[in-house]
């Protein structure tokens, strides 16, 4: 990649609008006003929202937080388009022109195909998604195009190898996905470099299962440095790559704000002593035993309960491995919604009858409902 490739000078920190902090059911604007306050006194400058965050109330609050209240060029703004929404040609204009309007942003600095995979680029293909974001880059709606990512690497390489007019990719990238099968971190980091595209890096702490982790592994942070926070060695993990546009951090009140730019302001990469600490952590992550379940969903369809057993246990290995009781907690709401709960087993054991890694379903649905309920 060239050294001046595209987001090189934007600060390595940027302001995510995804997970913003509440007042009952509402943004609490006020704190995200405070929160936006900090963000640019302490020299940041990179907002991402996209039309679908919130149902449309993250792209109001970037508004009257952000750009009601800072020069438009002072910042840059990013927004998506939703992809999976996409029913015909028309949609894309509509979707672009209500994102405009809550925004009231005039222009979007980074705009993005938003969540792309394998089957969602069979959607760009089939109504004209990439000769649409060109058009946009025309009319000056967009100044940069390109495409968030949620796939394998040989997916990202064939989208990169055909539509090289995309100009960045945005990679979940952290240390604990990095030699994931599943998500790929490393391997698709390594395909955007390959292709010589900038990355905007999301979910630096995965979705916030990086932050609170088990007391083991806190212990060998707070060893390492006792003065770091735990989220520290996520984000710095992330931005200690090269050919970054920045950082996303979902930050949700004003302390992770303030210690996020407190590390980011003066930014350092890991130091070789550092990196050793993260492999560690990364060797601890990797023993955890987890319940091993494939997500095959044999166990599921004979249910009479409808106990969506693999959404169940995902949950609770979140919690087994990250120490993350909110999260777990929060991911086993959306798994038991409109389908039994773990409590709800009958113990009539067809599960156990079908299950090709032989686990004990009964009795660790039984061990969820105490930890999760």
């Amino acid at each position: 990649m060239s050294e001046n490739y595209l987001g090189q000078n934007i600060p390595k920190l940027g302001f995510g609008l995804m997970r913003l902090p509440k007042k009952g059911d509402d943004i609490d604007i006020e704190q995200v006003k405070k929160m936006a306050d900090h963000y640019f006194a302490s020299g940041f400058t990179y907002v991402d929202t996209a039309y679908v965050y919130g149902g449309g109330a993250s792209e109001l609050a970037a508004k009257a937080a952000i750009v009601e209240r800072f020069p438009r060029d002072s910042f840059q703004l990013a927004d998506k388009l939703p992809v999976i929404d996409i029913k015909k040609e028309e949609d894309m204009e509509a979707f672009v022109q209500t994102s405009l309007e809550r925004t009231g942003a005039g222009y979007f600095d980074f705009y993005l195909l938003h969540a792309l995979n394998a089957s969602k680029v069979e959607i760009c293909d089939r109504f004209g998604a990439w000769d649409y974001m060109l058009k946009l880059k025309e009319r000056g709606i967009a100044k940069h195009v390109g495409f968030s990512f949620h796939d394998k690497a040989e997916v990202l390489d064939k989208i990169l190898t055909d539509h090289p007019e995309m100009e960045f990719v945005q990679l979940q990238i952290n240390y604990a996905d990095w030699d994931s099968d599943n998500v790929q971190s490393g391997k698709c980091y390594e395909v955007a470099r390959k292709h010589n595209k900038p990355v905007i890096i999301m979910e630096p702490v995965k979705g916030g299962n990086l932050v609170t982790m088990t007391p083991e592994i806190q212990k060998v942070f707070k060893e390492a440095d006792p003065n770091a926070s735990i989220a520290s060695w996520a984000v710095r993990f992330a931005a200690s790559h090269e050919g970054l546009v920045t950082v996303l951090s979902g930050m949700s009140n004003m302390e992770q704000m303030v210690d996020n730019t407190s590390y980011m302001k003066d930014f350092k990469p890991l130091n070789d002593s550092e990196k050793k600490t993260v492999a560690k952590v990364v060797d601890i992550l990797k023993s955890i035993p987890t319940i091993p379940c494939t997500a095959c969903r044999y166990c599921v369809d004979g249910c009479p309960m409808r106990i969506d057993i693999p959404a169940i246990f995902s949950a609770y290995n979140t919690y087994l491995t990250y120490g993350n009781l909110e999260g777990a907690k929060n991911s086993y709401k959306n798994a038991v919604k409109d389908k039994g709960m773990a409590s709800s087993c009958v113990h009539c054991l067809q599960c156990e009858a079908q299950c090709p890694q032989k686990i004990n379903i009964t009795e660790r649905l039984a061990e969820i409902a105490k930890v999760l309920e």
